[in-house]
Order: structure tokens, then C-alpha cells, then sequence
């Protein structure tokens, strides 16, 4: 639907996202918000959403997420990030945080305090492997050159939380690290791992839309834009992808730009290249 807008429509629609940044502090409606494009309420939300990639109100409530985590971060208060991001009801956030910051707000502004998480780091073909998790899921599954640099990248997240080392796997991250083992080595090309992870609603969409994406296949930016309904957000889901916590869940890795050049991968695009051969040949001796 963007080649159908004007360019008049997406300037008053970029308009809009630049007031609700500024503004996301106030009281913001569906009609306020289409009055200030100059549109009706349906074909604002319809314009909205083909140029963003989500609705006007999934976009309030990640530019209000945005603001409250870095308010939980430096605020010596829950309440006064809670109330500065433009939240109306601390119950309203506590009642969401599982889904917007994967913790109560209190856990977050503290770096984690108060969460476990449970990690166990192995040698894989990739390098270092960390995978942390939480009693709800995974929420660390990461590729590095070495045990200490995952270990600081998991600690730059949850600086506080109670981070529980093993040297060996135990239940349930046995189970885990012998999935992706069996992945890597083409035994198990499905993975099908509890998460418990961050997100806006516009990466959940794209992260989603990826594990759709069939085993030894690839998609192109843009293509994964059209497919979640957002064609020409192929910048935001190649942001998406680079937030992403969870490598191969997620698999980030079959996202390549539209002239077949790999483009970005945040683990190196030296294990982006291992993996899409790994998954290409294990694919194709399948098929033989």
C-alpha cells in the first residue's frame, strides 16, 4: 500500500511519528493522531501501518518502552520512569512488563536484580556458544570469540541479575545445547526453543515471520517487509534483525539483501556464511 501513498501522505504521516516522540508523554488518541495527519481514522491506520510496519498504537507503546527503559536505567524511581514515559497506571505497565521488558519494571531499572538466569557456554563450529535462560525460556543465545566476551555481553543487559555458571550443561540447558548441536550438525533442522525475550511489537512481527522462513532458504530484506505486511520497511527489519538475542531460534541468519550480498549479522558475517552453507548442503543431501 506505501506505492499507493502519496508523498504528501507519508511526509504528514512522519509528521506524526515525530510528534508522538515528542509527545508520548500526553494522552495520545487513534483520532487525535489521524486529525494531525488530515485523514480519517481507518485510512490513517491503514497508512500508518504500511509505512511503519504496526499499528499507531503498537508505535506509542514502543516509543513510551523506549523511553521508560532508559528512564528505569537512570531514574532513582520506578514510578517517576513509569510516569515520564507516559504511562497513566503503574498497574497498566507491571500488568505488560512480561511482554515489553521480560521483567517488572523494578527488575529492569535494576539490571536484572531479582532474576536468575542460568548459563552454560560450549565450543561449537561457530566459536563460543553462551546460551542464559531464565525460568521462562531462553534469553541469551549467542555466537563470540570467547567465553569472557559473552560473559560481558550478557552482564552489559542484566547487570544486576543473579547469573548462575555451569561448566557443564544441566537440565533444562542440556537439552538446549544438544538441540543446537544437533542442528549444526543437519540432524535437526527445526528448532523449537522456549524463549523468554524483548521486544517491540514491530521485532516480534519480523522475529516471528523468520522462523517461518523453511530451513535452507533464503528471503531478502524487502521480501520479509512485504511478507509482514510492511513493504518498504526493509530498513526496520534489517534492525530487527540486529536486535536480535537469540541466534538460529531467530533465524536472522536467511536474511540476505535483495542483490544476494549477506548484508549485516551482529555474531559476524563469517558464521552468517557457515550457516547458510551448512543449512544449503544439509538441505540438498536431504533432498538426494
Amino acid at each position: 500500500m506505501e506505492k499507493n501513498l502519496t508523498s504528501g501522505a507519508v511526509e504528514r504521516i512522519r509528521d506524526v511519528c515525530r510528534y508522538i516522540e515528542e509527545h508520548h508523554d500526553e494522552p495520545l488518541t487513534i483520532a487525535q493522531l489521524a486529525s494531525l495527519a488530515a485523514m480519517s481514522r481507518f485510512h490513517f491506520a491503514r497508512s500508518f501501518r504500511a509505512l511503519t510496519g504496526v499499528t499507531p498504537r503498537d508505535y506509542v507503546n514502543g516509543v513510551r518502552t523506549k523511553t521508560l527503559k532508559a528512564g528505569l536505567r537512570a531514574s532513582g524511581g520506578v514510578d517517576a520512569a513509569i510516569y515520564d514515559a507516559g504511562y497513566g497506571s503503574s498497574s497498566r505497565v507491571y500488568e505488560r512488563s512480561a511482554d515489553r521488558l521480560g521483567m517488572t519494571p523494578g527488575q529492569y531499572r535494576r539490571g536484572g536484580a531479582g532474576v536468575e538466569i542460568s548459563t552454560v557456554c560450549v565450543e561449537t563450529v561457530l566459536g563460543s556458544m553462551m546460551i542464559g535462560a531464565t525460568n521462562r525460556g531462553i534469553c541469551f543465545l549467542q555466537f563470540g570469540d570467547s567465553p569472557e566476551a559473552l560473559e560481558a555481553q550478557l552482564h552489559r543487559e542484566y547487570s544486576s541479575a543473579r547469573i548462575e555458571r555451569s561448566s557443564k550443561p544441566r537440565p533444562p540447558l542440556d537439552a538446549w545445547v544438544g538441540a543446537v548441536n544437533r542442528y549444526l550438525k543437519g540432524e535437526q533442522p527445526d528448532l523449537a526453543l522456549p524463549l523468554d525475550i524483548r521486544a517491540t511489537a514491530f521485532q516480534l512481527r519480523v522475529w516471528k515471520y523468520l522462523q517461518g522462513i523453511p530451513y535452507g532458504h533464503l528471503q531478502s530484506y524487502a521480501e520479509v517487509a512485504k511478507g509482514i505486511g510492511a513493504p518498504g520497511s526493509a530498513r526496520a527489519v534489517a534492525q530487527a534483525c540486529g536486535k536480535n538475542v537469540v541466534a538460529i531460534s531467530i533465524p536472522c541468519h536467511r536474511i540476505v539483501r535483495g542483490d544476494g550480498n549477506l548484508g549485516g549479522y551482529r555474531w559476524g558475517l563469517h558464521r552468517k556464511r557457515v550457516l547458510i552453507d551448512l543449512e544449503r548442503a544439509h538441505r540438498t543431501a536431504r533432498q538426494s
